[in-house]
């Protein structure tokens, strides 16, 4: 986490949402002094990387191995038709439309895909993780790593009109293993409406937000689940389960 105080510039620019009950200068310089990354920038990573940016987070690192494609483009917002037929990565797609919507924001592209062996270096001295992935297993890999170094993160998950967002806290949560014991099947396609991932990605946001501020109410312990086509949201509460092997009793006494 970075240190420091806000300029004039960016008083000016927060000012509007420094005006918010609660946040104020000191929980916007806050978010000017934390680093937030986004793993997967895609459907959700889109909205949340460029909604980091305008909240004034003040680094923001991005992680993704892959490059977009024109099947892409419906959900996939920060890539253009340009960056597919440029050949771009997603986190270089990505990166030059977040610099140039907030100079003040520092952004660090990571293409890379995580494994087991990379992941403290590229999550080193992260603050909050937003896990904006469509695959199980670089998902749980993520949930054991924030479980064993105590980093919090942001988990949803879209199909169709559908979604599902929680905030993981280890130690204070269940963890990602204890919603999902058995990985779920992977679909090789599946369908998403764009505004789904929209939605969810901005709602991520939201969730980091909270966190570092330290205002309102986290999705803590919390399984949110919305249908955008008939407008049905719920919020289910759930448990840590003493037998999950990441972060339960089974775990401490393996």
């Amino acid at each position: 986490m970075k240190t420091g105080g806000l300029s004039s510039r960016e008083v000016e620019r927060y000012s509007r949402q420094m005006m918010v009950e609660g946040i104020g200068e000191s929980g916007q310089r806050k978010l000017s002094n934390a680093t937030v990354a986004v793993m997967g920038i895609g459907g959700l990573g889109s909205p949340a990387t460029i909604y980091l940016a305008a909240a004034g987070v003040g680094k923001i690192v991005l992680v993704d191995y892959q490059a977009p494609d024109i099947s892409n483009l419906n959900r996939q917002v920060l890539h253009w038709e340009r960056d597919v037929n440029e050949g771009k990565s997603k986190v270089e797609s990505a990166a030059w439309k977040a610099r140039e919507f907030n100079s003040d924001v520092e952004i660090v592209p990571k293409k890379i895909k995580v494994t087991e062996e990379n992941i403290g270096g590229v999550f080193a001295d992260v603050d909050v993780i937003l896990d904006c992935l469509d695959d199980f297993s670089p998902r749980y890999l993520l949930n054991d790593f924030c479980v064993r170094e105590d980093v919090p993160f942001v988990h949803a998950a879209v199909e169709g009109f559908n979604g599902q967002i929680t905030t993981i806290v280890p130690g204070k949560t269940p963890c990602l293993k204890c919603l999902f014991p058995v990985r779920p099947p992977k679909k090789a396609v599946f369908p998403i409406a764009g505004v789904t991932a929209g939605v969810f990605g901005v709602l991520e946001v939201a969730e980091a937000f909270k966190l570092i501020t330290g205002i309102g109410e986290p999705l803590l312990s919390k399984l949110m689940v919305g249908d955008l086509l008939y407008n049905y949201w719920e919020t289910i509460e759930i448990c840590r389960i003493d037998t999950c092997m990441v972060c339960g009793h089974a775990r401490q006494e393996k």
